[in-house]
């Protein structure tokens, strides 16, 4: 029987939820907004099948192999400008549609909820470009219709957190030829209820209903990307960085994330998965071709099946084999955890007892240097020097 004594010894994947035959677990969302399962004694039988699923109580570091490193861009404008980054993950992912598939990720649903969901059509992709800076809810469910699709023959792309990979591979037992695993390499988890309040901080600034929001908008350019938050009269103007918008301000200062990300075990350039896929900024390193501002990914290529799939949709992205080595020497999201904020349990207790502008503005407040910061970047993107000053902008941004 699973049992969590130690926060951080759940990453929320719910496999667990969909291993269990007598459905007894529930996954119910903690005071932090996390969701951890909670076992119906009376309905578990003790068979184990929990356990043996969850991913941090299985995993094991991988020994190192051969992989292929490439930096590609999307050469249809329209999946570039939507797409985080250079829009890889959509070529993977319509290279499973053609062949009748069907395709796993993340959607922000209407009530502003991530979730995974499942896509049979082309035209449904636009659902998952765009990064969803909160952690999403798998459903137990999710995994059983995984296998279904796939014993019924059918292609199946999957894409997640390394460990959401990692939760879903362990209950399937094996692996399949049809099935292609995606991970996106994930700095950490924020919590859906600091994001409701965040919802509901916008809402009351803009006297406007949140309809939207875009964690990666490229209004300014890829290189400054921005929160964007659509609501019904705004007609989506709004358009803040990592230095002024409390989001982002509250996500990169590691004071809302998930317990277990602290002390992440999927961390490491070696993955279960068969692509690992994250943005490069730094793309004017190894080709000034795509050095354009308009979005790059790096994609990292574990398996033989990947590299098969790679091979049919690199006609549909400009790309430059780089060697692995290189393109993960920069990547200290996957060596190395978040280190928590010294006032993230403060936080959280005001996150249960304060509305969403009271809890934003004791802890982000616009104050002038955030605004003056703000001017600046804009006044550096108009000038044509952003790139050049980012690296300081950066290091200034994360210590608020």
């Amino acid at each position: 029987m699973i049992n969590i004594t130690e926060k951080q010894m759940c990453c929320g994947c719910t496999a667990c939820a969909g291993a269990c035959p007598k459905d007894c677990i529930e996954m119910k969302e903690d005071t932090e907004g996390f969701l951890y399962p909670s076992v119906d004694k009376d309905k578990c039988i003790d068979c184990g099948a929990c356990e043996r699923v969850c991913p941090i109580l299985n995993h094991k570091n991988r020994e190192p192999y051969e992989q292929k490193g490439y930096i590609v861009q999307h050469k249809n404008p329209t999946v570039l400008r939507e797409s985080t980054a250079g829009g890889a993950f959509t070529a993977i992912a319509k290279y499973t549609l053609n062949r009748g598939g069907v395709v796993f990720g993340v959607e922000l649903t209407d009530d502003l909820i991530a979730h995974h969901v499942y896509i049979e059509n082309e035209s449904e992709l636009s659902r998952f470009r765009n990064s969803k800076y909160v952690q999403s809810c798998v459903g137990g469910g999710t995994h059983r219709l995984v296998k279904s699709f796939l014993k019924q023959g059918r292609y199946v792309c999957f894409s997640g957190t390394p460990c959401q990979i990692e939760g879903l591979r362990n209950y399937l037992g094996k692996d399949y030829d049809n099935l292609i695993l995606v991970d996106v390499v994930c700095r950490a988890v924020p919590s859906p209820l600091v994001f409701r309040k965040y919802v509901e901080y916008q809402e009351q600034k803009m006297s406007a209903k949140v309809e939207n929001v875009r964690f990666r908008d490229k209004h300014y350019g890829y290189k400054y990307s921005t929160m964007n938050v659509i609501t019904d009269r705004n007609q989506g103007n709004y358009h803040q960085g990592v230095e002024s918008d409390p989001w982002l301000r509250a996500f990169f200062s590691n004071i809302c994330d998930r317990p277990s990300c602290h002390n992440c075990q999927f961390r490491g350039r070696y993955r279960i998965s068969d692509f690992t896929i994250w943005d490069c900024f730094q793309v004017g390193k190894f080709s000034k071709e795509l050095d354009n501002d308009k979005g790059a990914t790096r994609v990292l290529v574990h398996t033989k099946k990947g590299e098969t799939v790679f091979n049919e949709v690199c006609s549909e992205l400009n790309n430059v084999a780089v060697n692995p080595d290189a393109i993960v020497s920069t990547a200290e999201e996957m060596k190395e955890s978040p280190v928590a904020n010294e006032r993230r349990e403060s936080f959280f207790e005001d996150a249960n007892r304060l509305d969403g502008t009271a809890l934003f503005e004791k802890y982000f407040p616009g104050t002038f240097r955030v605004k003056a910061e703000h001017a600046i970047r804009l006044i550096c993107y108009k000038l044509g020097i952003y790139s050049v000053m980012k690296k300081l902008f950066v290091r200034v941004a994360h210590k608020y």
